[in-house]
């Protein structure tokens, strides 16, 4: 029987192999070289997705982080790029007496800006009623 080489038998080494019997009867040569090759093709092919996703990850990231700095350069280059005390296009007119939309648009009557003074109701000076003495605590 040929020894293998030390790559072969990494590559060929599983769980099951580790915890093997040497002398086992149930089990045989072929079948348990074929296993341990089908499970040498399985963690390979683990690992190469494993490794995939990974790098895909990583790729993501790199590409957020890289497009967050560009918008971040090109809102500092318009601050900077920015009048600070721009003038007004316009010129000032006087300000309005009232700002009412709600007339300006018909729906509620115009109101003044400032209420007219309306003379207060005077209180009735009526004498109390006949039979009770108003506020005054009865007499005892």
């Amino acid at each position: 029987m040929s020894r293998l080489s030390l790559r072969e038998r990494l590559l060929r080494m599983n769980q099951r192999s580790l915890f093997h019997r040497v002398g086992d009867p149930a089990a045989t040569a072929p079948q348990i070289a074929e296993e341990e090759l089908t499970a040498a093709v399985n963690a390979r092919g683990e690992a190469v997705q494993r490794l995939q996703v990974g790098m895909f990850g990583i790729g993501a990231m790199v590409l957020l982080v890289g497009l967050a700095s560009i918008i971040g350069g090109q809102a500092d280059k318009t601050d900077r790029l920015a009048v600070p005390e721009a003038a007004p296009t316009t010129e000032p007119g006087a300000p309005a007496a009232q700002n009412n939309p709600l007339a300006d648009a018909g729906v509620v009557p115009d109101i003044a800006a400032e209420p007219s003074p309306s003379p207060s109701p005077k209180p009735l000076d009526l004498p109390p009623p006949p039979g009770s003495a108003g506020n005054v605590a009865p007499a005892q």
